[in-house]
């Protein structure tokens, strides 16, 4: 197997645009870690930094250049997540997400994009693939109802990937699907209480007998081969793979909160003592030392394993071949060891800190709170990921999840 760290047909092009728009998401650093506490304490992103981000293109990173997105590649993803994810988790996680959904909206057939994108280009999508809704079939399309949580970025977005069943197929391909609603015929149930990615505002969205036309529904089992509905194959950002790259995303957000601790600590350690030693600062002890060369290896082995990913899932898309179960298998590891190895730098940055890492005028407990959170997310789920990994390393597949 092989281990690059960036697609090998990533234009010098392409590279050029990806560190421009990190740049850009290094200059809102500032204003987005201003605002954290208070995205944290009212449960919300505030528009001044969703406005932020429109307005650097970074909300249109995986939009179709033929509506003026910029439709970069997950690598570019990744990077600006992380960097946005420094400043502040809810926001970078917002982001990533309402990037994921307009990904997702590239797949669909040319008329449902042109109903999103046609005559407002600047639309926002948010998106729950879970199928938790009921498609029945009617004249035209479907009468869909549901409820869909937890919806990601929904407080910012004019459309709704929703995921759907189909009882009338039963047995098809069109058994599950995803479709597409506006904002506008959903309403928005205020349930999202939780301890971290507060200013997520993940909330539940509720349709009922909603009219969804037919070029607005997609199969999921064909995504998840690779099959999809858009007629602009020559694009390559809408050849990735389904299930990989819907797990990778969740990954950016929690590279930039590993980040994030690891600053605080190399910030924090050289102007305070080590309680109860008689070390002048914490930074002198070898203790803290070896904490941050700890902390600092697995951020790296956090941004590694996600940027192996990446590269996989943008070497295929390019290349137009669709990666086999097995390399799909790796990609779904790598995004759960990224979780996994991100999350526990931040720990280690809260151990060598002690109590103080969770009072509430330090940032630290909400970079904690939030990649406890965030880094459960089901899709990342590593146990699942490793099991599918590990049956796929002797021949054994599709027996625990047919996403992969």
């Amino acid at each position: 197997m092989s281990i690059i760290m960036d697609a090998p047909r990533t234009t010098d092009a392409a590279r050029a645009l990806r560190a421009e728009l990190v740049e850009r998401a290094a200059t809102l650093r500032p204003l987005l870690a201003r605002n954290a506490d208070r995205t944290d304490r009212e449960r919300g992103v505030p528009a001044e930094n969703v406005g932020a981000l429109a307005e650097a293109g970074l909300l249109s990173l995986m939009q179709p250049a033929r509506y003026g997105g910029l439709q970069t590649d997950y690598r570019t993803l990744l990077e600006v997540s992380r960097e946005t994810g420094r400043a502040c988790g809810s926001t970078a996680w917002v982001a990533s997400l309402l990037n994921a959904s307009a990904w997702f909206v590239g797949l669909f057939p040319a008329r449902a994009q042109d109903d999103v994108w046609a005559d407002k280009p600047d639309a926002r999508i948010a998106g729950v693939v879970t199928p938790s809704g009921t498609a029945r079939v009617v004249e035209g399309g479907y009468r869909v109802s549901g409820r869909w949580a937890p919806a990601s970025g929904c407080a910012h977005a004019d459309w709704a990937v929703l995921g759907v069943t189909r009882p009338d197929a039963e047995g098809t391909s069109d058994a599950v699907g995803i479709v597409l609603a506006p904002m506008a015929e959903l309403t928005v149930e205020d349930t999202w209480f939780v301890a971290g990615m507060r200013g997520t505002a993940s909330n539940t969205l509720v349709g009922e007998d909603l009219f969804v036309p037919a070029h607005r529904f997609h199969s999921v089992p064909d995504a998840v081969e690779g099959r999809y509905a858009t007629p602009f194959t020559d694009e390559t950002l809408y050849r990735a793979p389904f299930v990989p790259a819907a797990a990778l995303v969740l990954t950016g957000p929690q590279l930039g909160l590993a980040a994030a601790a690891v600053d605080l600590l190399v910030e924090k350690a050289p102007l305070r003592a080590l309680t109860m030693t008689n070390y002048a600062t914490q930074a002198e002890a070898p203790t803290i030392q070896l904490a941050a060369a700890n902390a600092a290896s697995f951020a790296d082995s956090a941004q590694l394993h996600a940027y192996r990913a990446a590269a996989d899932i943008d070497e295929a898309a390019r290349a137009g071949a669709f990666p086999s179960y097995d390399a799909r298998a790796r990609m779904r590891m790598d995004a759960g060891m990224a979780a996994v190895h991100a999350r526990e730098a931040v720990r280690i940055v809260c151990s060598a800190q002690g109590a103080s890492s969770f009072g509430e005028s330090n940032p630290l407990q909400r970079v904690w709170r939030d990649i406890e959170t965030g880094s459960r997310h089901a899709v990342l789920n590593p146990e699942v990921a490793a099991e599918i990994y590990g049956k796929s390393l002797f021949g054994i597949r599709g027996t625990v999840s047919v996403l992969v």
